[in-house]
């Protein structure tokens, strides 16, 4: 079903030569909805980091001259959707872009009518952070989940965000409900936890807090002992996309 109705679309990701990761997985999904898409890619990556071994080109400087121009030439986009940020500098960048358009979001009242924020704060998962990303970069993702409508962290990063359950795959009901406020004070308004588990019923689920709403919601799901690559992209796509 085709929704997006015109609406413009930025996804601020990076671009992978090999495999549907990132922009590669998203492009394609918010193209069948009906969007119009602009990118902004935040590095040129050889392959999908898992393989080992991977080259890649920091974008900074393009990103920089990119918004330049958009902001020239008028470009305005109905929503902002962010993912992989390679360094601090970019999460300035970037945050500097969101605040400048924030404006129009803050004079309407109803999200729908107004530009979304969307961030999925990629920095970690199995309970610990990626190779080559330290506490600095967890301090500047603190600062973009701020400007965001909707957050999407999995259960790993929720932890090192808020400093409640850090490095930790499990947790009890309540000790989520706090990761979920805590998260919910950062920006003040909604998020969704990807990849909880509940230590005391064993579940899996999406859980977290809908700030138009105001309410705390948990869906369950059945948990597969697999990992694949770009799943979390297209989770945080269609939920960006509906």
């Amino acid at each position: 079903q085709k929704n997006g109705k015109g609406k413009q679309v930025l996804l601020i990701t990076d671009v992978a030569g090999y495999s549907k990761v990132a922009l590669s997985a998203m492009l394609p999904v918010l193209t069948h909805l009906g969007y119009d898409l602009y990118n902004l890619p935040t590095a040129l990556v050889s392959n999908n980091f898992a393989y080992g071994e991977y080259a890649f080109l920091d974008t900074t400087d393009y990103m920089r001259d990119t918004i330049k121009v958009w902001d020239e030439l008028g470009f305005d986009p109905d929503c902002i959707c962010t993912g992989f940020v390679l360094s601090e500098e970019q999460v300035e960048l970037i945050g500097d872009y969101i605040r400048s358009r924030k404006p129009r979001m803050d004079e309407i009242q109803n999200v729908d009518n107004g530009r979304l924020v969307m961030v999925d704060p990629i920095m970690a998962d199995g309970g610990k952070l990626y190779n080559g990303i330290g506490m600095e970069r967890v301090a500047a993702m603190r600062k973009l989940v701020s400007y965001s409508d909707v957050m999407v962290p999995n259960m790993t990063e929720a932890g090192f965000l808020t400093g409640i359950c850090p490095g930790r795959e499990r947790a009890s009901a309540s000790e989520l409900r706090e990761l979920v406020d805590g998260l919910h004070k950062l920006s003040g308004k909604s998020v969704v936890i990807t990849s909880a588990h509940d230590s005391e019923t064993d579940e899996h689920l999406v859980c977290g807090y809908d700030h138009k709403s105001g309410q705390h919601f948990r869906v369950p799901f059945t948990f597969l002992p697999v990992r694949v690559a770009g799943s979390g992209d297209i989770f945080s796509t269609v939920m960006t996309g509906k």
